[in-house]
């Protein structure tokens, strides 16, 4: 008996000793197995990286919603001292009922799950993207077996704004809530890779009950957030142009629309809109707005053409604005072209042509300047070729040349197609003293880990159609069309800027053949900059088949969009009025170092509103700088040191409370748009960081009445 048992007790000691050799036991790796159950890994999800303005302000970035979990089985109760599932399924119906878009019946249903071995549920779309306020509500309920799972959700605040060019973003797959977020359309699609982080994850050793084990060593491998992308649109100018296009949208019920504001010295976009359009949150209009309008469609420009053939014929030395021609029609060959009114005004000047917007006198023109010239000069103005927009899928247009009929329609815009992205890129040679800009949407690329820029746009010079003597007399040209009691654009006149322009009445195209016909079947629209005299923004509107009142004309919806966000653009940006008088501008003196009250004393009897950071005492920091200008009624900054007494805010443009926030190193909330109107820390008291500066601001519309 003896033996054997030594026998039993020497396999036994082998086997031991073979699988610490081996790391085997029946085939099977143990250190593996024992990995697989014990070591355990956790995903740190990356951020998809933020959308933002120029002004750095938030367009789309991630944040956390919540996914409705219900756990059903009672298997999850066993062991506890608490009812961790749903043990009254009725109850629990009725009262989730009240927070999510499902009816108490269909709660009901998933609640009690014919297979009895269902450890939990989910609630589709309904129980997906709950916010962290009704998350809060449903846990105030304390329904036993109710969990709540976290996800990531891209969130859009700004509700619609410049949407077919921001585009959506969402779960690479609907029906799985765990699937990575991936842009599907607009810049959300196109930087897709450029957005998208790298998720990370934790490893760690734990019990069966996902506990740490006593000196495990925790392995973490962090998450890349995905880059931010700044873009050019103004985020006020944006708003400006979103609340006009919807008014308008709403009072004229148009087919269509489409504008675009850009700064004519840069290129750069600083807001574009379309109707048809759609809410990135909501995705309500998707069906009916894919396309981005401003570079992927193109349509006949009308007369906002003409702006272009004045342009070539002051190049060539063609334009004398005294000289006459006979209005009404002119034939070439077989065709006959006429005015808008059919008859014409008689013999009239071709200044006179261009102010009343006459077709017969483009068409005269063009045999002053030659066909072969005016077509060589539509290419250098960039029309039937790409811009070259930092955006995928611009369609080209096309200038049509092939037969005489074709070179004299062009020259007031109709036959030949364009693209609105176009227009704005010939308009900066004219705004821009004759040097013509690339059009850009993508101000830089950013990491967010590093702060390391990695794509940086910079202006660039597509070419140079004109002179800047003639840029000069094209826009003093186009200024009268607004000024003159015999202008087509009187209706885009302003109270404080000088404004240039062309306003444009296409007929479009019908598929069964021809044109459309009747004041509310055209395509109006307007291409002006303003202030004339130096543009700082130009900007296009297009507005096809609005419904025009019986007294209304095809200017009315498209002044209406141009006048209020061209005006409240400039107010916005501090640009100088026009028309006043009475305002005068002074070069900044290096006040660094002078006694503070000297210097605004000084600044004051200027009339320049003079705005001290700190106590009394010498001036550390200034704004504007040296050299540079500051008009009568606007503000200066001067810094000291010592204690922040809060200013009156009232009145001031964003620009200025970036600046003070800027100089002062406050943090400062801005709610709404346009000039302050409230705040929340009352002028006069000494900041002591405790409190946070919220400042409202309204637009200037509801301002300048």
């Amino acid at each position: 008996m003896l033996i054997i048992y030594g026998l039993l007790f020497f396999l036994m000691f082998f086997r031991i000793f073979y699988i610490q050799v081996t790391g085997q036991a029946e085939g099977q790796q143990l250190a593996a197995k024992a990995t697989a159950r014990y070591e355990k890994t956790k995903t740190i999800t990356a951020d998809r990286g933020n959308i933002l303005d120029r002004q750095g302000q938030v367009i789309a970035k991630d944040a956390i919603s919540y996914r409705l979990v219900a756990v059903v089985s009672p298997e999850a109760s066993k062991g506890t001292n608490k009812v961790m599932h749903v043990e009254n399924p009725k109850k629990t119906a009725a009262v989730l009922a009240k927070y999510i878009d499902m009816d108490e019946d269909a709660i009901y249903k998933k609640l009690t799950p014919e297979k009895k071995d269902t450890y939990q549920v989910e609630f589709g779309a309904a129980g997906r993207d709950i916010s962290h306020a009704t998350m809060k509500e449903i846990e105030k309920e304390q329904l036993p077996g109710i969990i709540f799972m976290e996800d990531k959700k891209r969130f859009y605040p700004n509700g619609t704004f410049a949407s077919n060019l921001i585009g959506i973003a969402g779960k690479k797959n609907d029906k799985d809530p765990q699937a990575p977020t991936v842009g599907k359309m607009g810049l959300e699609a196109i930087y897709n890779k450029e957005l998208s982080g790298v998720n990370g994850n934790v490893q760690y050793k734990s019990d069966l009950f996902g506990y740490l084990l006593p000196n495990s060593k925790e392995m973490v491998q962090p998450a890349k957030d995905g880059d931010n992308v700044y873009l050019t649109i103004d985020k006020t100018i944006q708003n400006f142009l979103e609340d006009s296009m919807s008014k308008v949208y709403k009072q004229y019920n148009p087919e269509s629309m489409v504008a675009v504001v850009a700064d004519p010295k840069t290129g750069e976009i600083l807001a574009v809109s379309q109707r048809p359009t759609f809410n990135p949150q909501t995705g309500e209009g998707l069906d009916n707005s894919w396309i981005n309008k401003m570079t992927e469609t193109t349509l006949e420009p009308g007369s906002t053409m003409k702006t272009f053939t004045l342009a070539t014929a002051i190049q060539e030395g063609k334009w004398n604005p005294n000289d006459k021609f006979q209005s009404g029609q002119y034939t070439v060959y077989d065709r006959t072209i006429r005015d808008a009114n059919q008859v014409g005004w008689g013999r009239i000047t071709y200044l006179e042509g261009i102010q009343r917007s006459s077709n017969v006198g483009m068409a005269n023109l063009l045999k002053k300047i030659g066909d072969d010239t005016f077509i060589q000069y539509m290419k250098k103005f960039g029309f039937g070729q790409k811009t070259g927009i930092d955006l995928p899928n611009e369609a080209t247009g096309k200038i049509l040349d092939e037969y005489p009929i074709n070179r004299v329609t062009t020259t007031y815009g109709q036959g030949s197609t364009v693209t609105p992205i176009q227009l704005i890129q010939a308009e900066t040679a004219v705004a821009n003293n004759g040097k013509m800009m690339q059009p850009y949407v993508i101000d830089k690329v950013v990491d967010p880990n590093t702060g390391e820029i990695v794509k940086e746009h910079k202006p660039i010079v597509k070419g140079n159609p004109i002179s800047a003597e003639t840029a000069k007399q094209v826009r003093d040209t186009l200024a009268t069309t607004v000024t003159s009691e015999k202008g087509t654009a009187q209706k885009f006149a302003s109270k404080e800027y000088e404004v240039a322009g062309k306003t444009g009445t296409a007929q479009i195209p019908n598929p069964n053949g021809g044109y459309y016909w009747g004041k509310n079947n055209f395509l109006y629209s307007f291409l002006g900059m303003a202030p004339a005299k130096n543009p700082k923004l130009i900007m296009y509107v297009a507005v096809e088949k609005p419904h025009l009142g019986v007294t209304e004309v095809g200017s009315e919806p498209t002044s209406k969009i141009f006048n209020t966000v061209m005006d409240s653009s400039l107010k916005y940006l501090n640009i100088k009025p026009s028309k006043s008088t009475t305002e005068k501008s002074i070069l900044m003196e290096d006040v660094v170092g002078q006694e503070s009250d000297n210097v605004i004393t000084n600044l004051e009897s200027k009339n320049i509103q003079t705005i001290r950071i700190g106590s009394k005492g010498k001036i550390t920091d200034q704004y504007p700088k040296k050299g540079q200008s500051v008009f009568a009624t606007s503000h200066a900054f001067i810094k000291t040191s010592g204690n922040i007494q809060i200013p009156d805010f009232k009145g001031w443009s964003l620009r200025d409370i970036l600046t003070y926030q800027s100089l002062s190193g406050i943090e400062i909330d801005v709610n709404g748009d346009g000039y302050v109107q409230k705040q929340n820390i009352k002028p006069g008291t000494v900041y002591d960081g405790n409190k946070k500066l919220v400042l409202t601001l309204e637009k200037p519309q509801q301002q300048y009445k």
